[in-house]
């Protein structure tokens, strides 16, 4: 077993990010960069059963994404790593990217498929891999768990509690608040990182953020990463902290709960309409607030990644772990969500839907309100938009009564399953995977599945593992995903009758869930010491990547202002500073797009140590910031700013900025500079 950590950043500027679906939302620059964090378990006994975990700092996994890693991987090492044991797995934040999912409905507030994003992706992915294939080394894995307080919160509470009340009487909360761990051990008993699951939305930065960042989980793995090894730069350590979602859905970081922020009114600020999260009957004001709000949501998204860090730590350090041993086993298949039929266990016989989005998704949620007046919890259209009721049948097609039906009681805005052109809107067929590592079973989700919806999966799943006796009642089951396709929400039978955010997103209609524990259920003998035969599949989803369309202009050219030259510095840093100080300096720019640094950095901070300049900073590190402006389309001409605040425990001494950049001349080759800042002491 080992693991490793590589970058895979997407474009810092000019892309729309990942998440929010808004398309004022175009990044600026960079906070933190996102890693591709790659762990791999070997049998001892059987090199041959393994399994390639990779924690991605993206929002969610994607079918097109996933085939160019898998075919990479697998050309680099046949019969090895295969579609079978190969997981991809988004950590789900929303300060990330888009462009690189390969339906269109993603792709609209991106203005298309972006290649550059996609290629980043994989390429830093493919790299991760590579350094964990590479540093392959015998050693053991223990397990254990425990409870983080005051990092989550229910973001949909009334849907949840239209789940039944002896149901929810089994549980404290509405929430789960357990952090499991895996963690990795050298031969020598060295601790070398770990898999944690957790489930919080990465929603800590708001859609008025256009700083590319890793949100919550990337702040917990670096500050996991750096307390282990200070003095390494970020992506370069030895011990790699994976920090992996869990059923997602109706979590939410903003733990104080949503408020209205409505200037003038006598509703401003108090909570939010509780059925259906509006502010005098309309959602754009309910915004959910973090811990940190007051602040900033970036110190919001260092204290709820602070919490999932500290969960880690206290396991790591001084937690009951139990040894893991054991098969290791991976079983993938394909299932056509699409009018699946199957038959529930009390012998009625069901089928899913062709996907559809109802009107409570155009409402958003708390963490990202909508436009326009949707609101949650509501399965009337006509209550909602009567506008969209006229228009919605030309954005896609008019469903059947058989869909209407079959989605009842979800109100169909977008008919997504039944438009394919350009190409197809949503997926049809989705990636239906497990991993086993001992008594250890890892679901790789293809949806955002709601609290209770992934109570009830792990629960079925580890029922059959005893039932069929492949594992005992140590048998341990956890969520990983939206992973592989993202084929959006997976809400329990009773909360989509509730139609909230996350109804209305269950695309496959209301037995979503049932469908996934069916078929989930059948595979776990596949999971056993000695399995026959393959397992049933339907056939893969079609490429779409070489058909999608993007409307993205590409760098046009870069140029310094008359009597300038790039990198030179147009507003430079002061003379001294203290810890808590900002320190900031503009430099002559160029697009960032040019280059994106695929495991190097845009800037350094650097220290003078006997007469030589040492690098403590990159553009990884929390602490720095890098925001680029074009201050001219037309004569090219573009600025940067960088920022370090000045950490506590940050020795004195004397530094410097230093800014590397890439620029494009209208006629030939991209050629890179530097600019680099006066010197600062900082005492």
């Amino acid at each position: 077993m080992l693991d490793w950590a590589d970058r895979g950043d997407s474009p810092i500027v000019e892309t729309n990010m990942m998440g929010y679906a808004s398309l004022a939302q175009t990044d600026t620059g960079l906070h933190m960069r996102q890693f591709s964090r790659v762990f791999i378990v070997a049998d001892a006994s059987d090199p041959s059963s393994r399994i390639l975990f990779i924690n991605s700092d993206i929002a969610m996994g994607d079918s097109g994404v996933r085939r160019s890693i898998v075919a990479e991987l697998t050309d680099l090492y046949p019969g090895v790593y295969t579609n079978e044991n190969i997981a991809m797995i988004g950590t789900h934040q929303h300060s990330g990217v888009g462009g690189y999912l390969e339906n269109l409905l993603p792709q609209i507030t991106s203005l298309g498929y972006v290649p550059q994003t996609a290629d980043a992706i994989v390429t830093g992915t493919v790299l991760a891999a590579q350094r964990a294939h590479d540093s392959l080394a015998p050693g053991s894995l223990s397990l254990g768990n425990t409870t983080v307080l005051d990092a989550n919160i229910n973001r949909s509470p009334s849907a949840y509690l239209f789940n039944p009340a002896e149901e929810r009487a089994r549980y404290e909360y509405d929430q789960d608040k357990d952090l499991t761990l895996l963690r990795f051990d050298d031969d020598s008993g060295t601790a070398r990182g770990f898999l944690s699951f957790f489930a919080v939305h990465g929603t800590s930065l708001y859609e008025n953020n256009t700083l590319v960042s890793s949100d919550n989980k990337g702040m917990a793995a670096y500050l996991y990463e750096s307390m282990v090894e200070p003095d390494a730069m970020p992506g370069n350590a030895t011990f790699v902290a994976g920090f992996t979602q869990a059923n997602v859905g109706d979590t939410s970081p903003n733990t104080l709960g949503a408020f209205c922020e409505s200037p003038g009114e006598d509703y401003d600020g108090l909570p939010c309409d509780f059925d259906h999260s509006t502010c005098g009957g309309t959602v754009e004001d309910c915004h959910g607030r973090g811990p940190g709000f007051r602040v900033s949501d970036f110190e919001s998204n260092r204290i709820i990644g602070e919490k999932q860090f500290e969960g880690a730590l206290t396991i790591m350090d001084g937690g009951t772990l139990a040894p893991v041993s054991g098969s290791v086993r991976s079983v993938h298949v394909y299932m056509d969500m699409a009018n699946h039929t199957f038959t529930l266990p009390n012998g009625t016989t069901v089928q899913t839907c062709p996907a559809a989005m109802g009107f409570s998704f155009a409402g958003g949620t708390t963490d990202g309100p909508g436009a326009f007046d949707f609101i949650q919890g509501d399965n009337s259209s006509n209550t909602q938009n009567p506008f969209w009721e006229l228009v919605k049948d030309f954005v896609t097609p008019a469903p059947s009564q058989a869909q209407i039906d079959c989605q009842d009681p979800k109100p169909i805005l977008l008919n997504t399953g039944y438009a394919h052109f350009p190409y197809e809107w949503s997926p049809s067929t989705v990636d239906i995977q497990m991993l086993r590592v001992g008594n250890f079973v890892m679901l790789i989700m293809p949806g955002e599945l709601t609290t209770m919806s992934g109570r009830r999966i792990r629960e079925a799943i580890r029922a059959e593992l005893i039932a069929l006796g492949i594992l005992g009642e140590d048998a341990y089951v956890v969520i990983a995903g939206p992973a592989n396709t993202y084929a959006h929400y997976v809400a329990t039978r009773e909360e989509y009758g509730a139609q909230r955010y996350e109804g209305a997103s269950t695309i496959f209609g209301q037995y979503t869930l049932e469908a996934y524990i069916d078929r989930y259920t059948s595979l776990v003998p596949f999971l056993g010491e000695s399995p026959s035969g393959t397992p049933a599949s339907d056939a893969a989803p079609a490429e779409q990547t070489s058909k999608a369309i993007s409307l993205q202009t590409g760098v046009v050219f870069d140029a310094a202002p008359i009597g300038k030259q790039f990198g030179d510095v147009l507003a430079d840093v002061g003379a001294s500073y203290v810890v808590g100080d900002t320190v900031t300096a503009q430099f002559v720019g160029a697009d960032p797009r040019n280059n994106l640094r695929l495991g190097s950095t845009f800037l350094t901070v650097d220290q003078q140590v006997s007469g030589q300049w040492v690098t403590v900073k990159s553009d990884a590190h929390p602490s720095t910031t890098l925001k680029w402006n074009r201050t001219s389309t037309i004569l090219g001409t573009s600025t940067v700013d960088i920022s370090w605040t000045i950490e506590s425990g940050t020795p004195a001494g004397t530094y410097r900025i230093v800014y590397y950049g890439d620029s494009k001349p209208l006629i030939g080759a991209i050629s890179s500079f530097s600019g680099i800042s006066s010197t600062f002491t900082v005492s």
